[in-house]
């Protein structure tokens, strides 16, 4: 997977000359929670977030009025309290290194950028999350199969989607992984027809069934 088949193309950015009040507005507006700063060109220059803004701006306790709020917000530009140095990846990029990225910086986005730090898109934890829920098959009408490996060898997973096969059933998605458990390997198939007899039959200890729906 990669970070262009996941990111926000395009993305929705603010200037760096332009007011906090105005990225307030923009993200009220837009259900948005960070904004890319960019420049006349179209590159990159910085972030503005809602916890940035929140930091650097009077609290609902202040002693401020509303008139005079606003007014520090409309003064403060954009370049007053952006990130400058911020971290961004390219959208040929593997999705697992952006997921890396992200996590071993404690970073919600980065934004996507070619040559010359130009602006292309951004990338979130929500983009990463829905990435995964689609690499799993969750969100599908099909049916899920967990079968436990005792013993890793070559030729299981041909083996496993063989049986498959053979019953004229169609696998969507399907991983590896190492558990406590020992080795998982997770099918998800269309249609409700069980074949747990015949995996069982093969050898292979299938420890759920369970029937998935479209949810959101």
């Amino acid at each position: 997977m990669y970070v262009k088949d996941h990111m926000v193309p395009s993305p929705i950015v603010i200037g760096p000359n332009q007011s906090v009040s105005e990225a307030l507005d923009i993200m009220s507006e837009n259900e948005l929670h960070r904004l890319p700063v960019v420049d006349g060109q179209g590159k990159l220059v910085g972030l503005v977030t809602e916890g940035l803004i929140a930091s650097n701006t009077p609290n609902s306790s202040s002693t401020l009025s509303v008139f005079e709020l606003n007014y520090l917000l409309n003064k403060l530009t954009i370049a007053d309290i952006m990130i400058k140095d911020v971290l961004t990846i390219d959208k040929e990029a593997l999705l697992e290194e952006a997921a890396t990225i992200m996590r071993k910086n404690d970073v919600g986005c980065l934004p996507v950028v070619e040559e010359d730090n130009k602006l292309i898109g951004i990338i979130t934890h929500n983009d990463i999350f829905s990435a995964f829920i689609d690499l799993f098959g969750y969100n599908q009408n099909a049916t899920r199969y967990v079968i436990n490996i005792s013993e890793d060898k070559t030729g299981i997973l041909e083996d496993v989607s063989r049986i498959f096969k053979e019953s004229g059933i169609s696998i969507s998605n399907l991983a590896v992984y190492k558990t406590s458990r020992g080795i998982e390997i997770v099918v998800i198939v269309h249609g409700y027809d069980n074949i747990e007899d015949k995996l069982t039959a093969a050898g292979y200890n299938v420890t759920s069934v369970l029937k998935l729906h479209e949810k959101y």
